[in-house]
Parts: C-alpha cells; sequence; structure tokens
C-alpha cells in the first residue's frame, strides 16, 4: 500500500503543477499585455504633451513678436493727428508769404518737422498709403462721397481727404477718400 500511498501522491502532485502552471503563464501574459497597452498610451500621452508644449510655446513667440512688433501702434494712431495739423499748416501758409523773408525760417522749419515726422514713421515701420489713382480697396480706403467724372473708372480714389497708415503690415488708419462714379 505504500506503492500505492506514494502513487497516488506523485499522481496528485503531477497532476495539480500544469493545471497552476497553465493559469500562471495566461495570467502573466495577461499582466504583460496590459503593460505593454499601458506603457503605448503612456508614450502617446507624452507625445500629445510634447506637441502641446510646442504649440503653446510658438503661440507664445508669435504673440510676443506682435508685441513686439506693434507697441507702438497707439501711440502712432494717436501722433497721426499731429502730423495731419502739420500737413495743414503747411498747405495753409500762402505762396507769398513762403517767399518772405520774415516768414521763410518759420516755413522751412515746420517743413524739417514734417521730415523728421515722416522719417520717426520711417523707422518704427509707420508708413503712409498712396490712394489717389488707385481703385477703391475698402481694407484700406473709407469712401466719404462720390464724384461725378468722365474721366477715371468707377471706383477709382479721385480726392484723398485724410492720409491713411500702415504699421508694418496692418492697417493703422484708412484713408478718407472720395471716389468717381459714372456721371449723370
Amino acid at each position: 500500500m505504500t506503492e500505492n500511498k506514494d502513487t497516488i501522491e506523485n499522481t496528485e502532485i503531477v497532476d495539480a503543477l500544469p493545471e497552476d502552471a497553465v493559469p500562471a503563464g495566461d495570467a502573466a501574459a495577461d499582466t504583460i499585455a496590459a503593460l505593454e497597452a499601458e506603457l503605448a498610451t503612456a508614450k502617446q500621452d507624452i507625445l500629445y504633451a510634447h506637441a502641446d508644449t510646442q504649440n503653446v510655446r510658438r503661440r507664445l513667440e508669435k504673440e510676443l513678436a506682435d508685441a513686439r512688433s506693434y507697441a507702438s501702434t497707439a501711440f502712432a494712431r494717436d501722433i497721426l493727428s499731429v502730423a495731419d495739423n502739420l500737413s495743414r499748416a503747411l498747405a495753409a501758409i500762402p505762396a507769398d508769404l513762403r517767399e518772405d523773408e520774415k516768414f521763410k525760417s518759420l516755413v522751412v522749419g515746420l517743413e524739417a518737422t514734417g521730415r523728421e515726422l515722416d522719417s520717426v514713421f520711417g523707422r518704427n515701420g509707420v508708413t503712409k498709403l498712396e490712394s489717389v489713382g488707385q481703385p477703391l480697396d475698402p481694407n484700406k480706403h473709407q469712401a466719404v462721397m462720390e464724384i461725378p467724372s468722365a474721366d477715371a473708372e468707377p471706383g477709382t480714389v479721385l480726392v484723398e481727404m485724410q492720409a491713411g497708415y500702415m504699421i508694418k503690415d496692418r492697417l493703422l488708419r484708412p484713408a478718407m477718400v472720395s471716389v468717381a462714379k459714372k456721371p449723370d
């Protein structure tokens, strides 16, 4: 009987080992698969976070560059009225007073001030729009009135009442213009 008992015990042990080994192998494979899926998800999350960080950095760099480029926009818009008044003052001086020795130095000084103002505008990226003779562009011109004209194409700017300005590639102030229309 001892032999029989040993056989039974050995059988039980042998039978128990393969059954335990199979689920342990499946469990290990399942665990490995789950960990690999988790790793892939973590890698994907890291890639998305990295891309998002790069996008935020690029957006902030662009905003910073725009802030540097267009920081003087409000000041330039305010100083345009000074430039307009100076131009009107120069245009209002009659030709005979321009040649008068008493006023000649005043006129020369005002003209020099106008040139300096234009120079400062140029150094800061502020440029005057050329409007007369150009087709009306609603992105650059503000049409105030229409003038019947047989000489110009309808929609062509005939008179500039107030100059328009750009700052770098943005409109600072639209030009106020009169536009040609077909004669009645």
